[in-house]
């Protein structure tokens, strides 16, 4: 039996039937087409399929679509802000923190949670943030050096404002 859930997702209203046992991952892949959310693992352990759920990153391949209902859902697809590149995006072209771009999705939605409660991390900081996040192609050098790119970024737009 189908069940009706209603979800912003990055910042659009979205209404739809989805079978009670459908993982938030596939909502957002089979019926929204937001394939940046990656599919790795299926038991929480890679962190590809990392999200912002009403502001906090969830691994969307073990929370079920019907959890999320009346909640705001945030995914890489909603991190660029007309064509501009949000500053971890851009943090992870400059610094080089991505190869095969596979975990890349997640590791930026994990980051801009981690920058959300702490705007200035330490490398350490950054490195338990993502402890979650599994990378096979870095030796996340240059993970952690765009996430500090972003945040010394953000805060110069901030103090800008």
């Amino acid at each position: 039996m189908a069940t009706t859930i209603q979800v912003t997702v990055n910042g659009k209203a979205c209404r739809h039937e989805v079978e009670p046992r459908t993982m938030l991952v596939q909502y957002l892949r089979d019926a929204l087409g937001l394939t940046g959310t990656h599919v790795g693992c299926d038991t929480s352990n890679c962190g590809a399929c990392t999200i912002l759920v009403d502001g906090k990153s969830v691994k969307s391949c073990t929370m079920l679509a019907v959890q999320a209902d009346g909640s705001e859902v945030k995914t890489i697809e909603g991190m660029a802000d007309n064509g501009t590149l949000h500053p971890l995006q851009e943090g992870f072209r400059e610094e080089h923190g991505l190869q095969c771009g596979f975990c890349t999705p997640g590791m930026i939605m994990a980051s801009a949670d981690l920058l959300s409660r702490n705007p200035d991390p330490s490398e350490r900081e950054i490195r338990e943030a993502l402890e979650g996040n599994f990378c096979r192609c870095t030796g996340y050098h240059n993970i952690v050096k765009s996430v500090q790119y972003a945040a010394k970024k953000i805060s110069k737009q901030e103090k800008v404002a």
